[in-house]
């Protein structure tokens, strides 16, 4: 547990549920890429479901996938919610609002300028071999 006097907030350390967790994301990944061609990086299907939700664009066999996706997300976590709250979804940091809005213009531009998020280049691009990736994901950890 953290100190009280700690001057850096610090989040308990799970190996075992984050391995877990990222062998799930993985294999989900690599499934849906072996089995449907589909990358599923979040930048990439969020990014044009949204568009076209915006620009009320008819719906497609590619919208339709997206948009279930992106519900599975939303109810995943839900679920985790309701099933494992006090670990899956430990108290904010207690920093003043205008630094988690700087942060998020920050991740957002990033992740626009950078055509996709770390996760997305880390899970689905660099097993691909995808030159994009191999810049993107060595650059992002050693400034960030």
């Amino acid at each position: 547990p953290p100190k009280k006097d700690d001057p850096v907030p610090r989040m308990a350390f799970t190996p075992f549920e984050s391995g877990v967790g990222g062998i799930m994301i993985g294999l989900s990944a690599a499934l849906a890429f072996l089995v449907d061609g589909k990358i599923t990086g979040i930048s990439g299907i969020a990014g044009p479901f949204l568009r076209g939700l915006v620009f009320c664009e008819s719906w497609t066999e590619g919208q339709v996938w997206k948009g279930l996706f992106l519900l599975g997300l939303v109810f995943g976590g839900l679920a985790n919610l309701g099933l494992n709250k006090d670990f899956a979804f430990p108290k904010a940091f207690a920093y003043h609002p205008l630094r988690y809005i700087i942060a998020g213009i920050c991740v957002g531009s990033g992740t626009r300028l950078g055509r996709g998020c770390t996760s997305g280049h880390g899970i689905c691009g660099l097993p691909r071999f995808s030159l994009r990736s191999w810049i993107a994901v060595p650059t992002s950890m050693a400034v960030a």
